[in-house]
């Protein structure tokens, strides 16, 4: 059994994630998978200090598979067997920052798309009308299905890279304004030092004699 607050997915083809790592803390995922399938994850840190998280993936018999430590992205692809395949982020190593992660994940041959071929088949079996072979029909169908998810998933990396450099931009933005204050600041003080200094050096300090 997957440990107590995990989260589970369900057994489709694509699904991606965006959640917050608070500052401190440690998630943990888990995907059931089947035998001779593949699993190929796929993680960005967006937001936070450092851009960078601790990454694991675990194997059902609890071998570590992958660690990656301290780094703002990754992509793995693992072939699998049979069980649940756990993968953790951990920001404990940050007292104060906490991170905002975007993560993806696309299984391979998890044995639907063999079922509905032979359903195509058995529709088909024992009808003369088509000139067309059912091999053609299922290969250009598949191809254009997978066209269509790597245009998916390539659509939503951008999305997670924009993100990214948004928040980068902005947080950028607000550094070069605060340290824009403290400039004009620190020149303020400097003028009305230099104006006091060069108007004490005019003054006549003599007194008058009577």
């Amino acid at each position: 059994l997957p440990p107590p607050g995990a989260a589970e997915f369900s057994p489709s083809l694509d699904s991606d994630f965006t959640f917050t790592l608070p500052a401190g803390r440690k998630e943990c995922f888990y995907q059931p998978m089947r035998k001779e399938a593949s699993l190929e994850l796929e993680y960005q840190v967006l937001d936070g200090a450092g851009l960078d998280v601790d990454f694991h993936l675990l194997s059902p018999k609890g071998e570590t598979l992958v660690f990656d430590e301290r780094k703002s992205d990754g992509v793995h692809t693992v072939e699998t067997e049979d069980g649940d395949y756990m993968f953790c982020f951990d920001n404990t190593f940050s007292t104060i920052s906490e991170k905002v992660i975007f993560f993806e994940l696309i299984l391979d041959n998890m044995g639907e798309d063999g079922q509905d071929e032979e359903d195509w088949k058995k529709y088909v079996t024992g009808t003369d009308l088509l000139d067309m072979k059912l091999e053609d029909i299922l290969e250009s169908i598949n191809s254009v299905k997978a066209r269509l998810s790597k245009s998916v998933q390539i659509q939503t990396l951008l999305r997670a890279f924009e993100a990214r450099d948004r928040n980068i931009q902005e947080s950028n933005f607000d550094r070069v304004n605060f340290w824009s204050m403290v400039n004009l600041g620190v020149m303020v003080v400097v003028s009305a030092v230099q104006v006091y200094m060069l108007k004490s050096l005019f003054e006549d300090k003599r007194k008058s004699r009577t």
